[in-house]
């Protein structure tokens, strides 16, 4: 996959859905996350889905996202995402975990959509201190940068990534 540049826009009335299994290979995936990735037919199914996972993305995020839906938890955060152009998305994500009925996690669902443009002009500066943060220092120098924001803000994760949302 070639850098591209390039920012794609989600339509704002778009769901981009995908399901993987426990090992996070993607099961289904909707057409709307299939075009916006630049997938044909089903290039997708049993790939990993951190096939899409763009460089500029901060780890601790993706830490986050998998204790919560390891723990059953729904999780919001935002996403940069790349398409296989090497084009790049950004996303609002929800994930939850998919139960069988004995409760038993057998994978994973997620529903993206369109982030507020006033929420990535705190998100996409946040991200790069993260990533400068994790670089010098790796995920531990990542995650206390991110808490100490957090306190600074008096907000948890929850309550910081649904009120940009809202801004």
């Amino acid at each position: 996959m070639q850098q591209n540049f390039q920012e794609r826009q989600v339509n704002s009335d778009a769901f981009l859905v995908s399901k993987t299994d426990t090992k996070g290979r993607i099961i289904y995936c909707n057409i709307p996350f299939a075009q916006i990735v630049g997938a044909k037919g089903n290039e997708l199914i049993g790939k990993p889905h951190n096939i899409v996972r763009h460089p500029d993305m901060p780890r601790i995020v993706f830490k986050i996202l998998w204790e919560y839906v390891k723990n059953k938890k729904e999780v919001f955060a935002y996403v940069k995402n790349k398409s296989f152009d090497g084009s790049f998305y950004w996303v609002f994500a929800n994930v939850t975990a998919s139960l069988d009925q004995n409760g038993e996690i057998i994978g994973y669902y997620s529903v993206r959509r369109k982030p507020n443009p006033k929420a990535l002009d705190v998100i996409i500066p946040l991200y790069k201190q993260l990533l400068e943060a994790e670089k010098n220092g790796g995920m531990d120098a990542s995650s206390k940068l991110l808490d100490s924001i957090l306190q600074e803000k008096n907000k948890s994760y929850d309550e910081l990534m649904n009120n940009l949302q809202r801004l």
